[in-house]
């Protein structure tokens, strides 16, 4: 966490997701609501399934949240973003964007997704990437 705070300390996470108002305000554990969505023709209904949220950013229009990683990583479960996003759409009226950060060495890699139908799990698709490096003088 410490690398995604650096990269908000730094505005990162506010210049990639172009909001100067964002401020950290979730982090941690929560449970779920009752919601459902479909995986192909399945249709799937959970209630109180822990959910970790990296860091929550709320600002004016919005609510970011954003899943980090601090290495290579290779394969990512949806599950770990999908969750999250329903979650907090039941919590706020603003519209949810949900990140995927990672900190290899001195690159700060952001990863934008969003999901076409949020009754659709595997409608998830990448809006857009940023890589960052920050240099010291």
């Amino acid at each position: 966490m410490q690398h995604l705070d650096f990269a908000y300390a730094t505005s990162l996470v506010r210049t990639f997701v172009q909001d100067e108002s964002l401020v950290l305000t979730i982090r941690g554990r929560k449970y779920t609501p009752q919601f459902s969505f479909r995986v192909g023709s399945q249709r799937i209904t959970v209630e109180s399934v822990q959910t970790e949220v990296d860091a929550g950013y709320e600002g004016k229009k919005q609510v970011v949240l954003v899943e980090a990683k601090n290495s290579k990583t290779t394969n990512v479960i949806i599950r770990q973003l999908f969750y999250p996003f329903r979650q907090w759409q039941e919590h706020t009226r603003k519209p949810v964007k949900t990140l995927f950060f990672e900190k290899r060495e001195n690159l700060y890699s952001l990863w934008q997704f969003a999901f076409d139908d949020v009754d659709n799990y595997n409608s998830i698709k990448l809006e857009r990437s940023q890589c960052f490096e920050i240099v010291w003088k």
